[in-house]
């Protein structure tokens, strides 16, 4: 840069810093006047003591009033705190130091331990790929469920919901896939969990050999609702970090619910109107921005698997709704299975995978074909096979349907400590509809 353009930009430059002042605090919004900042833009507020200064975002403006709101709690925020722009939005460290360790929203470890240097500053918030950049998902990726990996195949870069109730084992689902699947690198993100759980997650669900090849991005239930939403956004910008470098990513997100719910909070606030269940139209504006994100790019992929906690074990109530129409696929965890004692609980006639027909060759489509319709057939008739109605030798599908039951049952059924391997699994399928495996 020569002499002429440094003393233009010496003149052009701004050398004075503006501040605002918050006006009032209503419930989970801040009011203040001024500074002059844009949707997005994260701010410091300077408590009335100078100790301490706290994060917020801008969220809306009232007439030339900006409304903020905060990543942590507004205890020490009073009238006239000064409000100062740092004229960008939210950023995080990302690195291969993550790798192992807990963090929240912020990026910043919950143990405290140390993060070594070189990481790279990521925006958090990001637009999805160009759709026309997108490879097509050609290839099966290994879950390490037997359930999910016969029936309901997953392609590198898929996209799926995992559709439960509370309590019917989505935890300790998302465990296995973790420590089971062939992905290079695991994000999981805890959003809106009970604090209890998440240790408990880590230690007993994750493990020690899960861990060594994830990290974990955790929003407690107690935290306010925009550390909520960063925290599903935080996630999901580490996930494309690994993908830009070219890893196979899974992300796991639990729950996505809690996510819409923490938006829902936000719109309210900000006074948009409540609409279907009292969800503002913000959350269906900010859901498929989320999950778009995902998926494959020229670099590498991202698996995802987001829960979605269903009010009652209603499959058509708003989020769930929405949710399964932007994803490619959905497995549906089913409360009578899970009182049954069969885990994973995955009603496989409810489930489908989207790409499966382009991951998965014919004979193992065929199989995979045959096992439904004996599942199927199964389940059509259950009643009268089980009060003695039906008498054997009427129809040779049915016949067919009882003779495979037991086995079919086992094979569903896996103890969370097992492992197979998807050309394992394929191959016991088979040797199950060819008379093996008793």
């Amino acid at each position: 840069m020569n002499k002429s353009k440094l003393l233009e930009a010496i003149e052009q430059a701004d050398t004075y810093k503006r501040y605002g002042k918050v006006l009032r605090v209503v419930g989970l919004m801040i009011e203040s006047q001024g500074p002059e900042a844009n949707i997005g833009e994260v701010c410091y507020i300077h408590t009335s003591t100078h100790k301490s200064s706290i994060l917020a975002e801008v969220v809306g403006f009232n007439n030339e009033k900006i409304i903020l709101m905060p990543y942590s709690e507004v205890a020490a925020i009073g009238p006239g705190c000064l409000v100062e722009s740092t004229g960008k939005p939210l950023t995080i460290k990302v690195g291969q130091g993550l790798i192992g360790k807990a963090i929240d929203p912020m990026g910043k470890t919950l143990d405290g331990s140390y993060i070594a240097k070189g990481m790279s500053s990521y925006p958090a918030d990001q637009s999805p790929p160009n759709p026309m950049k997108r490879p097509p998902i050609r290839e099966p990726i290994q879950v390490g469920v037997k359930v999910i990996d016969s029936l309901l195949t997953v392609g590198k870069g898929q996209r799926v919901g995992i559709f439960a109730g509370s309590g019917v084992g989505k935890s300790t689902l998302l465990g296995m896939i973790a420590r089971n699947s062939r992905a290079d690198i695991n994000v999981i993100a805890l959003i809106g969990e009970r604090g209890r759980e998440v240790r408990e997650f880590i230690e007993k669900d994750l493990g020690e050999e899960g861990l060594r090849k994830s990290i974990v991005v955790v929003a407690t239930s107690d935290q306010p609702a925009l550390m909520r939403i960063k925290g599903a956004y935080t996630a999901t910008a580490v996930s494309e970090y690994f993908r830009g470098l070219g890893y196979e990513v899974n992300l796991m997100m639990d729950s996505v619910t809690r996510v819409a719910m923490a938006q829902r909070e936000i719109g309210l606030a900000t006074g948009e109107p409540p609409t279907t269940k009292g969800y503002t139209p913000s959350v269906f504006a900010t859901l498929p921005k989320l999950l778009e994100r995902t998926g494959t790019d020229q670099q590498g992929t991202i698996t995802a698997f987001y829960t979605v906690l269903v009010d009652g074990d209603d499959l058509n109530e708003p989020i769930a709704d929405t949710v399964r129409g932007i994803l490619d696929g959905h497995f549906v965890l089913d409360r009578k299975l899970a009182e049954q004692g069969q885990f994973p609980a995955v009603n496989v006639l409810k489930s489908v995978s989207r790409v499966m027909n382009q991951v998965a060759n014919d004979q193992h489509k065929d199989a995979a074909n045959k096992m439904r319709a004996i599942i199927s057939s199964y389940e059509e008739n259950k009643e009268l096979i089980q009060i003695g109605a039906y008498k054997r030798g009427t129809d040779p599908e049915i016949d067919e349907a009882i003779q495979h039951h037991p086995k079919v049952q086992k094979f569903l059924r896996q103890g969370t400590d097992d492992y197979h391997s998807i050309e394992e699994t394929i191959e016991m399928m088979s040797d199950l509809l060819h008379g093996g495996i008793t």
